[in-house]
């Protein structure tokens, strides 16, 4: 069975504020030295997908810097392969991707001239680890037209701010409830759909010349009565850092305090792919004090670090000390200086005897502040 995997990788989230100011939330750095859009784009790989699209519009230069030509996913290849997707003046005028499944129809070319019958849209914001050969199987054996990936949330997330899924006992969708408060079921769609290749060039062709722009809300859910869409339910770990800081923050925090959510992400269903650095391993003096941390690659440590994420080439000097945050790469915290509760985006200068500590909730240094 062959599969075109496409990625939505080109949304801005306000919530995230500073941290996306020159970046695409798909390419923000998570835990330690992997971007976000890593854990999808392995997913496919892992799932045997050889070609793969990455939808791009905003701040796309780090992401694509990152991507390369997918090299260290192996999809630089002959047949199949890598391919960046983004906004272009046609002979239409047609420029900036005005939806989902407007910058699909924008990028018809890539679904008509594939071999491919299938088609897995997922997101690059979303942090999770699944075999997606399971949910092909499961679609199948539903006799789907449709099959979205779903999740029962529990108290740690905010339902109003997911999409809300009601099923029959067969597990088809009958009903879909996006982003209100107080919605019927904690069962939440996930932003995964797995379609038939030509259905959906259908959909669209059908949709979008008339003002559709959103794949889920004009394309698929205005047809949910007449199509077999089906809910298949994800039992793992399951985050969207597009929900704002805090969600970012805590999904950093997950991977420092919880060892199944570690050995989840990154010892099954196969490895998570990154772009390749050339730092040597990390340097730890004799003053050095670490607890319970992520540190990587190229990192000179001489301070104290507790409950942290570290990023490549980081160095902590001596006196420093850092508890409960997240420190990108590149950056130096001087002599002295004091870092708590706090994201430090790459190559930050904490100068000696400095305190940076969140009170209520992180705080943030932007890209390249010295202070």
């Amino acid at each position: 069975m062959k599969v075109l995997g496409l990625i939505l990788a080109g949304g801005k989230s306000e919530k995230l504020g500073p941290l996306v100011y020159k970046r695409a939330s798909a390419a923000l750095p998570i835990g330690g030295k992997y971007r976000a859009i890593d854990f999808t784009l392995s997913n496919m790989v892992n799932s045997g997908i050889i070609k793969v699209g990455v939808l791009t519009q905003y701040n796309p230069r780090s992401l694509m810097d990152h991507l390369g030509s997918g090299k260290e996913w192996d999809l630089d290849r002959k047949k199949g392969g890598l391919f960046i997707l983004q906004p272009y003046i046609g002979f239409s005028g047609e420029y900036w991707y005005k939806g989902t499944a407007d910058a699909i129809f924008q990028n018809m070319t890539i679904l008509r001239r594939g071999e491919e019958d299938y088609v897995l849209i997922g997101s690059g914001d979303h942090i999770y680890k699944m075999n997606y050969n399971d949910l092909f199987l499961y679609h199948f054996s539903k006799g789907a037209d449709i099959t979205l990936v779903t999740k029962d949330l529990d108290d740690s997330y905010n339902m109003s701010e997911y999409g809300n899924v009601v099923i029959n006992d067969d597990m088809r969708i009958i009903e879909f409830y996006e982003k209100v408060e107080n919605p019927p079921t904690n069962k939440a769609f996930l932003g995964v759909y797995f379609m038939n290749k030509h259905l959906l060039m259908e959909l669209l062709y059908s949709t979008v010349p008339s003002g559709g722009n959103d794949l889920l809300l004009d394309v698929i859910l205005p047809r949910i009565s007449e199509l077999n869409v089906y809910a298949y339910d994800f039992k793992g770990y399951w985050r969207n850092i597009k929900k704002g800081i805090n969600e970012y923050f805590k999904i950093n925090m997950d991977m420092v305090f919880k060892r199944e959510v570690r050995e989840e992400l990154f010892y099954k269903n196969g490895k998570v792919y990154t772009k390749l650095k050339d730092f040597p391993p990390a340097k730890f003096t004799s003053n050095a004090k670490i607890q319970n941390a992520i540190i990587a690659d190229g990192c000179i440590i001489s301070g104290n670090v507790k409950n942290s994420v570290v990023f490549r080439g980081v160095i902590i000097k001596a006196g420093a000390r850092v508890e409960n945050s997240i420190i990108m790469q590149g950056t130096v915290i001087e002599e002295g200086a004091v870092v708590k509760n706090a994201i430090i985006d790459k190559d930050c200068l904490i100068r000696e005897g400095q305190n940076v500590t969140g009170e209520f909730e992180p705080v943030i240094l932007e890209k390249r502040t010295t202070i």
